[in-house]
């Protein structure tokens, strides 16, 4: 949220004015319900509230000075009140100083009188405070709303730094092997390295295009993962098998771009070390349960962190997917890494009622 000084000013200048012209306004009404009303008693209202409107203008240029996000409620309170006292015995003296044309120098000698400036300094003293309060509770409420965006902002912006650091770290080594595998087909099979070049392009196209996103339908990130599977595929030929399984009621359904990469480069980086030819991966998507199911499974057995053949690229794009779920849908969703009956499968939950900004 930027703050238009412009516009700021001229609300300012709007309610300062408008509320001070309808608190004499209101003021006078009462008098005249009361049957009290002369012209001498208008000027003496209209002095009052001209110095009541020049100290909340000099109030004004105290409370911008003060860092309220940096000020507890007490200290606020306190400031309010004691500025506001101030202000009242301003406000008294100021409006027998604007009277002095209309009623005289010896109207001023008369006030000085402890009674009367006491009166008036006390009827001062609760406007003051309600516009004090009023003042600083819009200020706090606006340095808030400020912070809350930059906040958002600073954490939108670490999202893409942490995507783009993401693909950094996991497609260098698949992006190498796959261009070497072009180059081996251009000599043996240029049908099939022009397929392969498509099939790169695309998911590369993803990469970049989707990342101008925070969210993408899931048949969209569903297609590029059949895209990297197509790649490997023609790779690994025989030693992979790949099988898709999306509920269309799903396929709509918006979660953050390349959230399943980490899960599919992890089954076919780890399945392919630990799993009997062939290698099988299954996606599959659903809504059940008010919820979005998504499982990746993959023949083979689970490689603990930390061990000897795990690969850091993909251990870290899985704390990767971690962290952008939790932040994503805090508290919305469940992510677990099973291995039952000589599969892993890496399930995901999220809540169908969620939507990403």
């Amino acid at each position: 949220m930027r703050i238009d000084i412009k516009r700021q000013n001229r609300l300012f200048w709007i309610l300062q004015t408008s509320g001070w012209v309808l608190f004499l306004a209101l003021i006078l009404f009462y008098n005249i319900l009361r049957g009290i009303h002369s012209a001498r008693l208008f000027t003496h209202y209209s002095a009052a509230m001209a110095a009541g409107f020049l100290t909340t203008l000099l109030l004004r240029a105290v409370y911008k000075r003060i860092k309220i996000q940096e000020r507890g409620i007490f200290w606020l309170s306190l400031l309010a009140i004691v500025f506001s006292l101030l202000g009242a015995n301003l406000t008294v003296w100021l409006t027998d100083v604007l009277k002095i044309p209309t009623w005289g120098i010896e109207n001023l000698k008369k006030n000085i009188a402890l009674a009367t400036y006491l009166r008036r300094f006390l009827w001062w003293v609760m406007p003051l405070i309600g516009w004090s309060v009023l003042y600083l509770g819009l200020k706090f409420w606006q340095e808030w709303m400020v912070q809350k965006d930059q906040a958002e902002k600073a954490r939108a912006l670490a999202e893409t730094a942490q995507l783009h650091m993401l693909r950094y770290r996991m497609n260098p080594h698949f992006l190498f092997n796959t261009l070497n595998s072009i180059r081996a087909l251009i000599a043996e099979n240029r049908t099939s390295a022009k397929t392969m070049v498509t099939e790169l392009s695309e998911y590369l196209r993803y990469s970049l295009v989707s990342g101008n996103y925070a969210s993408v339908p899931l048949k969209e990130e569903i297609e590029s993962v059949r895209h990297y599977f197509n790649i490997q595929k023609m790779r690994y030929e025989h030693r992979l098998d790949f099988d898709f399984d999306i509920d269309p009621a799903a396929e709509e359904y918006p979660i953050i771009s390349f959230l399943l990469h980490p899960l599919v480069e992890n089954a076919v980086g780890y399945g392919l070390s630990t799993s009997p030819r062939p290698l099988e991966v299954l996606v599959r998507a659903k809504r059940q349960a008010g919820a979005l199911q998504i499982e990746i499974i993959n023949s083979g057995s689970w490689v603990k962190p930390g061990a000897e053949r795990g690969d850091p690229l993909i251990l870290r794009g899985l704390d990767n997917v971690r962290r952008r779920l939790a932040d994503a849908y805090p508290g919305k969703h469940h992510f677990e890494i099973l291995e039952t009956d000589g599969t892993v499968q890496a399930r995901l939950s999220i809540d169908a009622n969620m939507r990403r900004p």
